[in-house]
């Protein structure tokens, strides 16, 4: 049998570590015994989901050295890689496992489904679905058919007793099937939902092992059922433990950086990130901390992973890059590095159009358009809330931008410039007033190159995180960001 594992990211966002951190564990598992590594992208979610995203995914694996040998970019047998490409293949076999009567047709609508939740929360009881699918007869099924009802397919779940499964990392693990859903394995979009995809691409993709973070555990018994419905040998599953903050949170972005391209444009050599993010609950056997993937490759056991949350530091991470910046790389590819990194064409082109008509010297260049390439900026925090604005509404103002930015598609300095102008006016800021802290917080200054195209040239992840630090400085307690959660739903009501 061939060892093959797969990571299968949904291209709804930023490039994540997690998403690294998962795909180097299942890669040197299956190298290090002459197994693949498949990539295959789970854009099942159409709203969200977009090429973009799907790329920058890509590049950022490809920069840290992950290759796949089958995947939607190189091909491979068992293709096509995205999920959206094999609608037909999963609608087949959702109505298969009705036929078969593991899967029934549920014709309730939204609102009827939120009604049953708040009636149950109003009981006191765990909001689940109550089954009422399993109640219609074959004639009312066949009446909502044939009148064009909107529907979902659900897989059956027993009621009672518990599910045990062998995890590879955890052994047993016991799940009263109580605490599991009627899992929805077609939407009412035809589109299915990861249940479904996942156990039918793992199938035909003949996926030997899949190793996945420990936030999946309660949904093994959906998984490994769907597996036992269809009468297929299911693969050997097992789950990693989730990176965390150095409070031991899981890792977030409002407490970490956790885009792979933040890192990339920080400066961090991809050797040292992808080093760092093997020492995330594992170790080699004889303890060094820094090494390469070959070696890791080489040396790796995947029962060596400790359970306990791996802390991702951002202070460890740095002395492992300065290790590999000091010990690996000569004068001379240091030198390449930079040039790589920030002192390139495509990045001087964009800057020197924008610095060219405010500078006089050629040095003018460091202190005018110094951030750039710069990492973050240094500033006194108070310029944040020096202007005509309270604090409180820069902070609103501030806390909405970012949300907002994150949940932009194009990163584009239009759309960028459009969401500000709709946050200020919610605000009652004038444009000028709100973009005074947004021009300290991206620039580390007053006054500098337009703030707005110096944003679509540093992209999404720089922007965001220099943003976040900023509303760091400023400050936001627990009670506020209860605040600002209201807030920021009253304002998406009202735009």
């Amino acid at each position: 049998m061939t060892i093959r594992t797969r990571v299968a990211p949904s291209p709804t966002g930023d490039p994540h570590l997690g998403t690294a951190y998962i795909a180097l564990f299942n890669y040197c598992f299956a190298k290090q015994q002459g197994g693949e590594f498949v990539l295959r992208i789970e854009d099942t979610d159409q709203v969200r989901s977009t090429r973009e995203s799907e790329q920058a995914i890509m590049d950022s694996l490809k920069w840290l050295g992950l290759n796949w040998d089958h995947g939607p970019d190189v091909g491979g047998e068992f293709g096509p890689y995205r999920q959206s490409e094999r609608s037909d293949l999963y609608k087949k076999y959702a109505h298969q496992l009705v036929e078969t009567g593991k899967a029934f047709y549920c014709f309730a609508t939204s609102e009827e489904l939120d009604e049953m939740r708040d009636a149950q929360v109003a009981e006191g009881l765990r909001p689940q679905y109550d089954g009422r699918g399993l109640k219609l007869s074959d004639d009312e099924i066949a009446a909502n058919l044939a009148a064009g009802k909107p529907y979902v397919i659900r897989m059956k779940i027993p009621t009672q007793g518990t599910f045990v499964f062998e995890d590879y990392l955890r052994g047993d693990i016991e799940i009263p099937w109580e605490n599991v859903d009627m899992q929805v394995l077609l939407k009412a979009d035809g589109f299915p939902t990861y249940f479904l995809a996942n156990v039918v691409d793992d199938h035909h993709m003949q996926i030997s092992h899949i190793f996945r973070g420990e936030e999946w555990i309660n949904s093994a018994p959906k998984l490994l059922k769907l597996y036992d419905d269809f009468g297929w040998t299911p693969p050997t599953l097992g789950h990693l433990p989730l990176l965390r903050n150095p409070d031991k949170s899981k890792l977030s972005k409002r407490k970490n950086p956790t885009s792979i391209n933040y890192y990339k444009e920080m400066g961090f050599l991809p050797e040292a990130l992808l080093n760092y993010l093997g020492r995330m609950g594992w170790s080699m056997p004889d303890e060094r901390e820094k090494f390469s993937l070959e070696e890791m490759i080489e040396h790796f056991d995947m029962k060596r992973v400790s359970l306990g949350g791996p802390i991702f530091d951002i202070d460890k991470l740095n002395w492992l890059n300065g290790l590999w910046i000091r010990e690996n790389l000569t004068d001379e590819q240091l030198m390449q590095r930079f040039f790589e990194w920030k002192y390139n064409p495509q990045l001087m082109t964009k800057v020197i159009g924008q610095a060219k008509t405010r500078i006089n010297t050629l040095s003018d260049m460091v202190e005018l358009a110094g951030h750039f390439v710069a990492g973050m900026p240094s500033y006194d925090p108070a310029l944040l809330t020096a202007g005509k604005a309270e604090e409180e509404v820069i902070r609103e103002a501030l806390q909405l931008f970012i949300w907002e930015l994150e949940a932009l598609r194009a990163w584009d300095k239009t759309e960028i410039f459009a969401i500000a102008k709709q946050v200020a006016t919610h605000h009652e800021l004038k444009i000028k007033d709100f973009l005074e802290p947004i021009f300290v917080a991206i620039t580390g200054k007053t006054s500098s190159t337009s703030v707005v195209d110096a944003m679509e040239i540093l992209g999404s992840d720089m922007s965001r995180a220099r943003l976040r630090v900023a509303l760091g400085h400023i400050g936001v307690s627990k009670k506020q960001a209860k605040k600002l959660e209201k807030s920021y739903q009253a304002y998406l009501s009202a735009k």
